[in-house]
């Protein structure tokens, strides 16, 4: 079985594929050049026999056409990175299958998120405030926050990272509550969570998280409707995609009672705009969508592709293969 390595940025394969793994790799097929879509034609006659793609972000997006004329012999691409909405359709179309390292760019933001949910239900972020402020105040607004213990939290999405979150969060004492119109009461069991609406889960929620996916049907999903329900001393936490949130209308809530607080990994335009009140609001905690995976992190989902290839390569069952139907809900 014949495979390449395809990226616009090679930088970037090389951050993601460790040297240990490209060298294991090449032992596997052996050698296996580092093309750019502005390579193929040059390389066209000794792609043609090509059964494997590895790559991860900057894969380039092919035709079909293209995928026909160059890959004839291809029979998966493996893309060691999360979302495959750029490149997949026209490969899926041809036959070929698509594998995404979704699952492993997952775990990181899941642990990010966990680790969130544990600092805003001790009142971390309202503490670090005052504490600069006017330290005599603190034990009052942190005395605002339910700790730990049997807290409500809310899952907004229990797809992949959601799924994973709940997971880790069985090890703490809390009541995780979950909306998504596609969790099976069944999933919804094994989970532990307890599924509600989006208006109870911002009423009865000291801290939301939201994992949705990104489509046209989430987009501006989460609004002042449901912002204005929270609690005085809520925690409303983004890790997913800031399009779901209609901006203005969590600046709202987040005004009206500075109490709250909301932590965004994710906005919509990213970075925010230069006048976005974001960047003045004490209450908003802003990180440049760090809470995926990072350095030493990135190995995880060249280690789940290379794990992928070997699967499919022996005939044994694989896990992360994509189909046209879930892009309809994919990230």
């Amino acid at each position: 079985m014949k495979a390449i390595y395809l990226v616009q940025s090679k930088p970037t394969l090389t951050n993601v594929y460790s040297p240990a793994l490209r060298e294991e790799l090449a032992a596997h097929y052996g050698e296996m050049p580092i093309l750019s879509k502005d390579e193929l034609d040059a390389n066209a006659e000794s792609l043609r026999d090509t059964e494997l793609i590895f790559s991860t972000w900057s894969m380039p997006s092919l035709t079909e056409d293209e995928i026909k004329a160059y890959f004839p012999s291809l029979k998966a691409v493996m893309y060691g990175a999360g979302s495959v909405q750029g490149f997949a359709r026209p490969f899926l179309n041809c036959g070929v299958q698509v594998f995404s390292a979704w699952a492993a760019n997952g775990v990181p933001v899941a642990e990010y998120t966990v680790a969130q949910i544990i600092l805003a239900n001790k009142g971390f972020f309202t503490n670090q405030i005052w504490c600069k402020r006017d330290r005599s105040k603190c034990g009052a607004i942190t005395g605002g926050h339910h700790g730990n213990y049997g807290c409500c939290v809310g899952l907004i999405g229990c797809g992949m990272i959601g799924s994973m979150v709940a997971e880790m969060l069985k090890v703490y004492n809390l009541k995780v509550l979950a909306f998504d119109p596609f969790l099976s009461a069944e999933k919804a069991a094994a989970l532990g969570v307890e599924m509600v609406s989006l208006e109870e889960m911002f009423t009865r929620c000291a801290v939301i998280s939201n994992h949705l996916a990104n489509n046209a049907r989430t987009r501006g999903m989460l609004n002042y409707d449901l912002f204005s329900k929270m609690e005085p001393y809520a925690t409303f936490i983004n890790t997913g995609r800031g399009a779901q949130v209609v901006e203005e209308d969590l600046i709202r809530a987040l005004i009206e009672v500075p109490t709250r607080v909301a932590v965004l990994d994710v906005t919509d335009p990213e970075p925010p705009r230069p006048d976005s009140p974001f960047y003045q609001m004490e209450n908003v905690i802003l990180t440049s969508h760090i809470a995926g995976s990072q350095q030493d992190e990135f190995h995880r989902m060249s280690e789940y592709m290379r794990d992928e290839a070997y699967a499919l390569e022996e005939g044994r069952p694989t896990r992360y293969s994509v189909t046209l139907k879930m892009l309809e809900t994919m990230a």
